[in-house]
């Protein structure tokens, strides 16, 4: 009798487990799906027939109109002028703040200055801190600089919001490297940048992986930040893809706006789809411990 329970309730409980991902994945790839289908529908389409129904022909002609036609305002240049603002805001903010995190948290898990713990516990705090409680005097601050509605100045903005987390991913990732690595370096003469290079880089490939994928995704989706402090010749995708969508005047053109944001979610869907062993297998390695 209780070798029959045991096989009852093991398979029940597969059962549900597979039940509830089952259900998970439908919360999620039903959006998906519409929004998928609506990108190639026509109007006449979206107007007469199910939301549910498949596209009777598959045409990019609303991509193609989505990338390079679509106004925002006076300006009908589509997407594609978003697309390259990102792209020069994403690659200097993740090189950055992904390099200045891996010395913070290098310098605070094997140098220990006096007062680190005062300031990982000060950087910690500060990731909590909402955007909008900073944003004025931010505001502020970068324009006594000359840097505000700039590249420079949304770069610098989104590495000063992004240290915190970087610092503790890679703080707590050092220390569950063996202390005898950096105590032997040490003896052997090697200094603080020596170390870092030599020794503490070439072990970091995973966590680095882990970070610029973090950092890459949150800095591409970012809407707040860039629609502030861009400046006009710099917004990003996000926000030209709320111009687009809100800056129509006649007839709402779904069919366009849903290609609109496939292709600005394309980024962060492409690096989560390539790249997302590579995020496993350095959380698993230590992103998580600390």
């Amino acid at each position: 009798m209780k070798n029959q329970h045991h096989l009852i309730f093991p398979n029940l409980g597969r059962i549900g487990l597979y039940l509830f991902l089952f259900i998970a994945a439908l919360y999620f790839l039903i959006p998906l799906y519409l929004i998928l289908a609506t990108s190639f529908k026509s109007m006449a389409e979206i107007r007469w027939t199910n939301i549910l129904s498949l596209p009777q022909a598959i045409n990019f002609e609303y991509w193609q109109h989505a990338w390079s036609a679509s106004c925002t305002g006076l300006d009908c240049q589509g997407l594609q002028v978003g697309f390259w603002n990102s792209v020069r805001i994403l690659i200097p903010s993740v090189i950055i703040s992904v390099l200045f995190g891996a010395l913070n948290g290098y310098a605070m898990s094997f140098w220990r200055p006096k007062g680190a713990n005062l300031l990982m516990a000060a950087l910690i705090c500060g990731a909590f801190i909402p955007y909008q409680v900073m944003l004025y005097p931010l505001v502020r601050i970068t324009n006594t600089l000359n840097i505000y509605g700039s590249l420079t100045g949304i770069v610098t903005i989104h590495v000063i919001f992004s240290l915190p987390m970087t610092t503790l991913i890679f703080r707590n990732y050092y220390l569950t490297l063996p202390m005898e690595l950096f105590k032997a370096a040490r003896v052997d003469g090697a200094g603080f940048w020596r170390i870092f290079i030599s020794i503490v880089l070439p072990l970091s490939v995973p966590i680095i992986a882990v970070a610029t994928i973090l950092q890459v995704t949150n800095i591409w989706n970012d809407f707040l930040l860039g629609m502030i402090f861009a400046g006009k010749e710099n917004l990003p995708m996000t926000v030209q893809l709320n111009n687009i969508v809100n800056s129509q005047l006649s007839e709402r053109t779904y069919n366009i706006d849903m290609a609109a944001t496939l292709l600005t979610a394309a980024v962060p869907l492409a690096v989560y789809f390539l790249s997302g062993k590579y995020f496993v297998r350095g959380i698993a390695s230590g992103a998580v411990k600390g």
